[in-house]
C-alpha cells in the first residue's frame, strides 16, 4: 500500500492536496523542522513514505529576501537536501519536487520560457537566492536519477493564489490574496505598490493539487511547467479583479521599485502533451472564492 507524505502540508497547496488526496501524511513547519537532519530521519523513520510531495519551503516578500539573501539561501538548501538524502536512503519510489518560476533567468530573449530555458540566465536580482535555491532542487532532482536511476521528478507551477492564504493582518500574503483584502477594504482608493506593468501569470492552487494528484495517478516522470495560457500586468489584474467584483475604485500605485521581476511567463506546451485537455480555473471564477473568505 502506497503511503504518500506532504511536506509544507499546512500551506495552502497542501490544504487543497488534503481535499482530493485525504489518506496522506501532511506534516508543516510546526511538527518538524527540516532545516534539521535529525528530526527528518525521524519524520521519514516514523511514516516510511513510498512518496513525497516536497512543497516545504522558506518563503517571503521582496522586501524580506532582499533583506536576508543567505537565510534563504540556506534553508531552503537544507530543506531539500534532507528531504532528498531521506527519500534515497528509505527507498522511496516517487519524489515530487514543487518549485516555482522564480527559477527561471531574470530575462530571455523570447517568451513564454521553456523548460530547456532554466539555464539561459540567473534568477531576478529580488529573489536571487531564494530562485538559486530553488533551481538547485530541480538540480538535485536530475542528479539524483542520473546517478541513482530513481524516477523523481519536479513541477514548476506559476504565481499561485487561493481561499487557504494568509489573511491574518501582517501575515505573508501571495499577490492576490493582499489585491483582494485590499478591495474588500478599500473605499475610494485602491493603493498598490510598484508601477502596475509587471506581467504575470496566476494559477488558482487547487489546480496545481489536481496536477500532483494526475502526475502521482499516473506515474508521470516527466518535469513540466504549469501555468494558465494568461499573462495579465498587475494592472490588468487589478481592473478584472474590481470588475468581476463590481467595485469602483481609483487605483493608485506606489514604491516603483517594488516591481520585481517584469516578466516571467512560462510555456504549458510540456504539461499539455503530457495531460491533454487539463482545465485550468479561470481567474475571475477563482478570485470569487477568495473573497468570499475575507472578512
Amino acid at each position: 500500500m502506497d503511503t504518500i507524505l506532504v511536506t509544507g502540508g499546512s500551506g495552502m497547496v497542501g490544504k487543497h492536496l488534503k481535499e482530493i488526496l485525504p489518506d496522506a501524511i501532511y506534516v508543516g513547519s510546526k511538527d518538524y523542522d527540516l532545516r534539521n537532519w535529525l528530526e527528518v530521519e525521524d519524520l521519514f523513520e516514523k511514516y516510511t513514505p513510498t512518496h513525497v510531495i516536497h512543497l516545504a519551503a522558506k518563503v517571503g516578500g521582496i522586501q524580506d529576501n532582499i533583506n536576508k539573501p543567505a537565510e534563504y539561501f540556506d534553508d531552503n538548501i537544507l530543506i531539500n537536501t534532507h528531504i532528498l538524502k531521506a527519500s534515497y536512503k528509505h527507498k522511496v519510489k516517487k519524489v515530487i519536487g514543487i518549485l516555482s518560476t522564480c527559477i527561471y533567468p531574470d530575462k530571455v530573449d523570447k517568451y513564454p520560457m521553456r523548460e530547456e530555458d532554466l539555464f539561459l540566465g540567473p534568477p531576478t536580482p529580488t529573489n536571487f537566492s531564494y530562485g538559486y535555491a530553488k533551481r538547485c532542487l530541480a538540480v538535485q532532482i536530475d542528479a539524483y536519477n542520473t546517478q541513482y536511476g530513481t524516477q523523481w521528478n519536479y513541477l514548476i507551477p506559476c504565481n499561485l493564489y487561493s481561499e487557504y492564504d494568509n489573511f491574518e493582518h501582517g501575515k505573508k500574503m501571495h499577490f492576490v490574496t493582499a489585491l483582494l483584502k485590499k478591495i474588500k477594504n478599500s473605499k475610494h482608493e485602491l493603493s498598490l505598490l510598484g508601477t502596475g506593468t509587471p506581467l504575470r501569470q496566476f494559477m488558482y492552487a487547487g489546480d496545481l493539487a489536481r496536477v500532483i494528484k494526475e502526475v502521482i495517478d499516473k506515474d508521470i516522470s516527466e518535469s513540466f511547467n504549469i501555468a494558465c495560457p494568461e499573462n495579465y500586468s498587475i494592472n490588468e489584474l487589478a481592473v478584472k479583479a474590481l470588475g468581476s467584483l463590481g467595485k469602483k475604485l481609483y487605483i493608485k500605485y506606489n514604491k516603483p521599485e517594488l516591481d520585481g521581476q517584469y516578466r516571467k511567463d512560462v510555456s504549458s506546451d510540456k504539461m499539455n502533451k503530457i495531460i491533454p485537455q487539463f482545465s485550468f480555473t479561470r481567474y475571475e471564477e477563482g478570485i470569487k472564492k477568495v473573497y468570499d473568505k475575507i472578512s
